[in-house]
């Protein structure tokens, strides 16, 4: 039976059930006759922080575009507890490494949201204050630095209360302290329940932030362990390669 034909309850139930796990299969994805993404078999459950590592190249971009659903695969299946991915993105949100913002002011950049899906206004200015941005709100964004930008970037995300983060090197050419003040908002939201998969080139990072990794290799899974197993022993050669500093083609 499709979703179509499912009785409305039954629909109902589905949408309200916990987002996870994901689960992907045979997942390939083609692009320009070059297959990106490979076969990929994965499955995430329970909370925490999934960092996505691996070479430059390997696909981990569209890994984390797909899973949103903002990407069809060309071959394979991605569900969030059952749910396609194309109908589970509205209980996610997504950072990009760019962040993307409107020309107003900092304030409307979350107003937007929120009347968008129909929150209390109120809210606005916890979230800013969570980000370390509440003096800021009637700056234009656009005026920001890069890493207020990117604080910004995920009070929006985050003020919706997304069951899933999803974040595409966030901290990416940011300056120390940034990264320091980024991850402090990530590891908030990963400690009330928020599921984390955040994609990221820096080794020292996906230290200090991952719970497990899923390491890519020429758009395959080369390996997924926990982190303190993956860390100290990589059971793949190209994560051991990336990790001792070799450059991985």
């Amino acid at each position: 039976m499709s979703d179509a034909e499912l009785p409305l309850a039954t629909s109902r139930a589905r949408e309200t059930a916990p987002l996870l796990p994901l689960d992907v299969s045979r997942l390939a994805l083609v692009l320009r006759g070059a297959a990106v993404l490979d076969g990929i078999d994965l499955r995430l459950a329970g909370g925490g922080c999934t960092v996505v590592m691996g070479p430059n190249g390997a696909g981990k971009s569209l890994f984390l575009k797909a899973i949103h659903g903002l990407v069809p695969p060309t071959r394979g299946e991605i569900s969030w507890n059952g749910v396609p991915a194309t109908r589970a993105t509205a209980r996610q949100a997504l950072v990009f490494q760019a962040p993307v913002l409107l020309r107003r002011s900092v304030a409307v950049n979350l107003d937007f949201v929120l009347k968008a899906r129909g929150l209390d206004r109120s809210r606005r200015d916890a979230a800013l204050a969570e980000v370390g941005l509440l003096d800021k709100a009637r700056q234009p964004a656009r005026l920001l630095s890069g890493g207020e930008q990117q604080r910004l970037a995920l009070a929006r995300a985050l003020l919706t209360d997304p069951e899933v983060l999803l974040l595409d090197e966030p901290t990416a050419s940011l300056d120390p302290a940034s990264v320091v003040a980024i991850e402090a908002i990530v590891r908030a939201a990963r400690a009330r329940g928020v599921r984390i998969v955040f994609v990221t080139h820096d080794v020292g990072q996906a230290r200090r932030m991952a719970d497990d990794v899923v390491f890519l290799h020429r758009g395959r899974v080369a390996e997924h362990s926990a982190a303190d197993r993956f860390f100290p022993v990589p059971a793949s050669q190209p994560a051991r390669d990336f990790l001792d500093g070799k450059i991985v083609v």
